[in-house]
């Protein structure tokens, strides 16, 4: 595949994602897609790990958007540097509702062979999102800025 072509399949993968169109990850991930994501214990495997994934997010942040703030593209890899914005609704991993608004940056890097993701790095600012959830100890919270 193009590098445009690259390119396209990765904004593709974000615009599902913000329709809450998650059936399309089957059409844009490799069954044998390994995802390494921060927040993360262990790697994911498949379109439907990331689904299940995503629809973790969704659930906690219903009206969550993610912005491509910057796309690069070189061999078989995309890097997207992007800014999530959402609101805190819904439970998160154990973490009640807040009702706090947040914006989020990370980068993920995905590497794409015949026309599929096979493999996703992302990582994101966890630290700024539980400060502003407001859910980190006094002792840490202060030491972040």
């Amino acid at each position: 595949m193009s590098l445009e072509e690259n390119r396209t399949l990765v904004r593709h993968l974000y615009e599902a994602g913000n329709k809450k169109k998650l059936a399309i990850f089957d059409e844009l991930v490799a069954p044998t897609c390994v995802a390494s994501l921060a927040g993360i214990a262990e790697p994911l495997h498949g379109p439907q790990a990331l689904k299940q994934t995503a629809q973790v997010y969704n659930t906690a942040f219903p009206d969550l958007q993610v912005t491509v703030d910057d796309m690069t593209c070189e061999g078989d890899k995309v890097v997207v540097r992007w800014t999530a914005q959402g609101t805190h609704k819904g439970e998160l991993m154990s973490l009640a509702p807040t009702g706090k608004r947040l914006k989020a940056t990370g980068i993920d890097i995905f590497r794409i062979t015949n026309g599929k993701i096979v493999a996703i790095w992302g990582q994101f600012d966890v630290l700024s999102i539980l400060k502003q959830l407001d859910v980190l100890p006094t002792s840490i919270t202060s030491m972040v800025r």
